[in-house]
């Protein structure tokens, strides 16, 4: 006796027959999807989601530049404010890992060298006197090279103005300490002009990124430009978060402000 089957089970046996029979790549998402939806959790400051999605991107293709170089930025963002620096130089060593492989990828597209620059800038951080010295020659240098693919490029300018900055901020027996002892003749380079320079290029060339004025005011805090400082930390207090750690910039500007004299 045959059984009498229902209309809604024949159609779903017919898809699992179908989908069955299609390649598990043809089912499973592609590195372009995943990569979509990390750009749909970067929009939405989510930079956690954001990360995950450009590493499923990397697992089906791992050298896939645009995953590469974007996971190097959402990994960077997460670690800058983590409170635990075990997970800070975690991901800031998974930052680097990604950056260097976005460069290898695609040499000659400025946004791997700018995203390497700025994770070796992070790493930099939790590393000791001599690696850093080491560390600061490679950033300029990651940071110069996307500048000369892309003159424009507001991050690599940024980097140049703090790398200035952050040299110029040492003490004049560290800078010759650094340079004497651990080779770091590199830093003789560095001055206060060229800090200002960059970091009022990297502002009129993304005037929406609160972090440009925040480091902007701080350059011109250490200058004595305190008016200008001034317009510089309301701009950041005052701006549209668009970004994973704005809320941080913001609650950094309100505070340094306050103790502007």
């Amino acid at each position: 006796m045959l059984t009498k089957i229902s209309p809604r089970r024949l159609l779903a046996t017919a898809a699992v027959l179908v989908f069955g029979a299609l390649p598990a790549r043809a089912v499973a998402q592609s590195a372009g999807d995943h990569i979509a939806l990390g750009d749909r959790a970067h929009a939405a400051m989510d930079a956690p989601a954001a990360l995950q999605h450009y590493e499923a991107a990397i697992k089906v293709e791992p050298k896939n530049y645009e995953a590469l170089w974007k996971a190097t930025r959402e990994a960077v963002d997460v670690g800058e404010f983590n409170p635990d620096p075990k997970e800070r130089d975690r991901l800031y060593s998974l930052a680097e890992l990604y950056a260097r492989r976005a460069v290898d990828a695609n040499p000659s597209d400025a946004e791997g060298h700018f995203h390497l620059a700025r994770a070796l800038g992070r790493k930099a951080l939790s590393l000791g006197s001599r690696d850093r010295v080491k560390y600061a020659g490679d950033v300029r240098a990651q940071a110069l090279e996307a500048l000369k693919l892309d003159p424009k490029s507001a991050g690599a300018q940024h980097i140049m103005g703090m790398w200035n900055y952050n040299i110029m901020k040492l003490s004049g027996v560290t800078r010759f300490m650094a340079k004497t002892f651990l080779g770091g003749k590199v830093f003789d380079s560095a001055n206060w002009d060229d800090a200002q320079r960059y970091m009022e290029e990297s502002v009129a060339n993304e005037p929406n990124r609160l972090v440009h004025h925040l480091d902007l005011a701080r350059v011109y805090v250490a200058r004595g430009a305190k008016d200008k400082a001034r317009a510089q930390y309301e701009a950041t207090i005052n701006g549209t978060p668009t970004e994973y750690n704005d809320k941080n910039f913001q609650a950094e500007a309100t505070k340094e402000l306050a103790e502007l004299k």
